[in-house]
């Protein structure tokens, strides 16, 4: 089934709390000379405009991304959050308009340098038409195809370092277990790899099955963080959270990340919620 198409949830809240996470990660490790390999399990089309049909159909960013953009010159001095608006500053064709919102691989495409690498799957035939038609620079091959399998297939990569994203729409429930299988898989050949996980929060509690597959596979060190936009317990219809795994994290991202989600929480929702907890396996 191929029917999702990340258009429509543009610029929301979990599209927030997920690049907010990735470019913690990312400004980390291009501190470091030595290159990295960016793997994008399920890319989208890179780049939305938020005038387009499907993304002015629901306009999800309006309890997302858009009061952050308000808000952004009383945010600039929160260190990550700052960096963060600045940098989505410069995906607009007016600086001081709000217009379009870009997907990860724009977040991890933007400062590539000579000798870091870009791979981007997308198996969604129209998605992959919109991807592939982006203005991409540097080292970047898209490719039409399952990511998850992809992923594993490509690995080890020749880069010194590797940092992916996976990040599925979950439409079916074995997504949950195949994610947890690809993370293990992609452990067992690059254990030093950064993997960063998202997954929704949802009234049926599937994550559970991800979370649970993950802690069984023995992974020693993951950094979880959920944000919710409606308090625990509360009848929630449709995603009501965004969930972020991290396995092999730099150092200092969870204080980074509370921080700027510290900021975050208050102007999308009067109830909405962040935590993050440490699992340290043996």
């Amino acid at each position: 089934m191929l029917s999702y198409q990340h258009a429509y949830h543009a610029g929301n809240f979990a599209d927030v709390h997920k690049h907010l996470t990735l470019h913690g990660v990312i400004n980390h490790l291009l501190r470091k000379e030595s290159p990295v390999t960016f793997i994008d399990t399920h890319a989208g089309r890179g780049l939305y405009p938020l005038a387009a049909e499907e993304t002015s159909r629901l306009h999800e960013y309006r309890q997302g991304v858009l009061p952050l953009w308000e808000e952004r010159e009383s945010l600039m001095d929160e260190a990550l959050l700052g960096d963060w608006l600045a940098a989505l500053v410069e995906a607009q064709p007016e600086p001081r308009r709000l217009s379009h919102y870009p997907g990860s691989p724009w977040w991890m495409g933007r400062r590539l340098r000579s000798g870091d690498r870009q791979l981007l799957f997308e198996l969604h035939p129209g998605e992959h038409a919109h991807l592939a038609g982006q203005p991409l620079e540097g080292d970047i091959r898209t490719i039409h195809g399952d990511g998850l399998k992809g992923l594993v297939d490509r690995l080890p990569v020749k880069t010194p370092r590797l940092c992916v994203l996976i990040d599925p729409s979950y439409e079916r429930k074995q997504e949950y277990v195949e994610v947890a299988q690809a993370l293990l898989a992609t452990l067992h050949k690059a254990r030093h790899a950064v993997v960063l996980v998202w997954y929704p929060l949802l009234p049926a509690g599937r994550h559970h099955e991800l979370l649970d597959a993950v802690k069984a596979g023995g992974v020693r060190k993951v950094w979880r963080s959920e944000f919710r936009l409606q308090a625990p317990g509360h009848e929630a219809r449709g995603m009501f959270g965004s969930g972020m795994l991290v396995v092999n994290p730099p150092w200092g991202l969870d204080q980074r990340l509370s921080a700027a989600m510290g900021r975050v929480a208050p102007l999308l929702s009067g109830a909405a919620s962040y935590r993050g907890d440490w699992w340290v396996g043996e």
